[in-house]
């Protein structure tokens, strides 16, 4: 690695973070983690420092912890923080939505003080489309309207705002929010994926567990949507595209104040073209049954991805077949 400069990553051991460290070491950054290990697994580390040829430091911290920010901050220079630390199952964020106000909203706190302590002034947020709320229409741009119909999407748009507070509050702040479509996917090496503690919440590691005979079915919610075949449609980002974008932003933050860019392929998929495509990529079965709809859902969200691609001449690579493929690799990776 050359040494262009340190880059913090806040829940640098998660799902995302740790692919987001893969790319940050590729473009010649030196990634540091912080992770409270809450959600994550301490075994990724040694498997991300594989990925990049050489030791990669980990802090274990927890962002709402002042104390443990300052000492992290003060035992190295950091060019700048990709924040992706914060609780993220919206289903649990509706049985504890004040966890979730703690965690994320005063976590970010707590993180943009100490920057402030120690001269950091750009930030690179891990936002999510949820902000969006219900799509009002079809493809969802920046200039959508905001409307979080959960207390996990109102999290991410508070801390949107604070960030534009912060910004304006100083001189030479930079940050740029990525707002998330559906990351899916792992890396090809099948050393870093997504594993999900317990019952998933989201439908790729579903399918994965129903796939591998651990879950008997999958429910589908919803066969009635006004879609071509009646289920949901989502715009599933490989998570290795996914972490592209944070070093397209990275790399480009000394031009912004605070910009909103989305990342998505821009290319809806339904639920059972996702459930067909694993199985014909995978050659396995998914056994499914259809339920009825879930409150809150909306019959279709794809991006509008053409800012991402103007802006931070970003754009998804990787298709479907690319995700369902490399999800099942992680998956039995060890099966041996």
């Amino acid at each position: 690695m050359n040494a262009r400069g340190i880059i913090l990553l806040t829940g640098g051991a998660g799902f995302i973070g740790s692919h987001v460290a893969v790319e940050v070491a590729a473009a010649g950054w030196i990634p540091v983690l912080l992770d409270n290990f809450c959600t994550s697994e301490r075994s990724v580390v040694g498997r991300i420092s594989e990925l990049v040829g050489g030791p990669v430091r980990c802090i274990e911290a927890d962002i709402r912890d002042a104390q443990a920010m300052h000492a992290a901050f003060g035992s190295t220079p950091v060019h700048a923080v990709i924040h992706l630390a914060g609780l993220k199952a919206v289903g649990e964020s509706v049985e504890q939505p004040e966890l979730y106000h703690d965690n994320n909203v005063r976590g970010t706190e707590v993180l943009l003080t100490a920057m402030d302590e120690f001269g950091v002034r750009r930030m690179v947020f891990s936002s999510s489309c949820t902000v969006y709320g219900t799509p009002q229409r079809l493809p969802i741009d920046e200039s959508h309207p905001l409307s979080a119909i959960n207390p996990y999407g109102q999290t991410k748009l508070d801390i949107e705002r604070m960030l534009d507070r912060w910004v304006d509050a100083g001189s030479e702040r930079h940050v740029c929010s990525l707002r998330y479509f559906n990351p899916v996917g792992a890396h090809a090496s099948a050393l870093i994926g997504e594993s999900p503690r317990g019952i998933p919440n989201n439908l790729m590691p579903y399918v994965v567990k129903v796939a591998r005979g651990e879950l008997s079915e999958l429910g589908v919610f919803g066969g009635d949507w006004p879609t071509p075949d009646g289920t949901g449609i989502r715009d599933y980002i490989h998570v290795v595209d996914l972490a592209r974008g944070h070093v397209a932003a990275l790399e480009r933050l000394d031009s912004m104040r605070h910009e909103r860019i989305n990342l998505g392929t821009g290319v809806g998929a339904s639920v059972l073209e996702v459930v067909h495509a694993f199985e014909r990529v995978n050659g396995v079965k998914v056994p499914y049954a259809m339920r009825p709809r879930r409150a809150g859902d909306a019959a279709s969200a794809f991006a509008d991805a053409g800012l991402a691609e103007r802006r931070l001449g970003w754009r998804a690579r990787l298709g479907l077949d690319e995700m369902m493929r490399d999800s099942w690799a992680f998956a039995t990776r060890d099966d041996g």
